[in-house]
């Protein structure tokens, strides 16, 4: 049986995918943080939102982001996501990999749903720059 997180991370690429970064806020804890790229993070869902706001512009607003495969290591309320990430484009000459080995850290609300509090695409290749 898949882990619930492998469904949760679909819906996200989706919101990703049809820019509906309102619904893509629901997905996140009030803290959260994203990696925007390396040096830059956004804090809180206001920041985060208007990060992947320019994050589309800066894709041409064609950005098709997929999971390929992913590990995750759960303990308690908390998960820890390993996935391969792929992003797709028609912008050409990113300055950063459209293959990536993302990680990502979950945190279940008092609720039971999963929330992400670390958004973070580039994975240890942060340790790089």
């Amino acid at each position: 049986m898949e882990h619930e997180l492998k469904e949760f991370i679909k819906k996200c690429d989706i919101a990703i995918r049809l820019e509906d970064f309102d619904s893509l806020m629901n997905y996140y804890t009030d803290d959260a943080i994203l990696v925007i790229k390396p040096g830059m993070i956004a804090r809180g869902k206001e920041e985060i939102k208007s990060a992947f706001i320019k994050i589309a512009k800066y894709f041409n607003n064609s950005l098709i982001p997929t999971q390929g495969e992913m590990i995750i290591l759960e303990a308690g309320d908390t998960a820890l996501v390993i996935s391969q990430t792929l992003l797709v484009s028609d912008k050409n000459g990113s300055e950063y990999s459209m293959d990536r080995r993302a990680t990502y850290v979950f945190k279940k609300s008092r609720q039971g749903e999963w929330l992400c509090a670390i958004d973070n695409s580039y994975g240890t290749d942060l340790i790089n720059e």
